[in-house]
C-alpha cells in the first residue's frame, strides 16, 4: 500500500549553471508543491498505513527551511533545480519514513519525481 500528503511553499531562486541567456539564471519564484510518499503494510487493527499527521510532523522542519527563502542559500540547494530539489527532501526523510517517491512540481505543468536511487 501507498499513502502520501502533498506540501507547498513559496520560495525564490535561480540556476547558477544554466547556459549563458537563460531565462532560468535570473532570479524568480515558484508556489512549490510537492508530495512525499510512503509504503508498506496496512496495520490490521489500526486500518492504516500511517497516521497522516506523524507524515507532516516529519516533513513541517523541511518546509520552514524552504518557505520564502532563497533556495540557493540553503545547503545543499546551491543548484536549487526540482531534480535536486526531490532528492534534498528525500535524502532528510529517509531515515524517518518508508518513503517510495517524492514529487516535486515548480509549475502547474512540470515536476520531477524521485524514488532513491537505482
Amino acid at each position: 500500500m501507498e499513502i502520501f500528503r502533498e506540501f507547498t511553499f513559496e520560495a525564490a531562486h535561480r540556476l547558477p549553471n544554466v547556459p549563458t541567456g537563460h531565462k532560468c539564471a535570473r532570479l524568480h519564484g515558484h508556489s512549490y508543491r510537492f508530495e512525499v510518499h510512503v509504503s508498506g503494510d496496512v496495520d490490521p487493527a489500526m486500518g492504516w498505513l500511517m497516521d497522516f499527521a506523524e507524515l507532516k510532523a516529519a516533513v513541517k522542519p523541511l518546509v520552514a527551511q524552504l518557505d520564502h527563502y532563497y533556495l540557493n542559500d540553503v545547503p545543499g540547494l546551491e543548484n536549487p533545480t526540482s531534480e535536486v530539489l526531490a532528492k534534498w527532501i528525500w535524502d532528510r526523510l529517509v531515515d524517518q519514513l518508508p518513503l517510495s517517491a517524492v514529487t516535486v512540481r515548480e509549475t502547474c505543468t512540470s515536476g520531477c519525481v524521485y524514488r532513491g536511487e537505482e
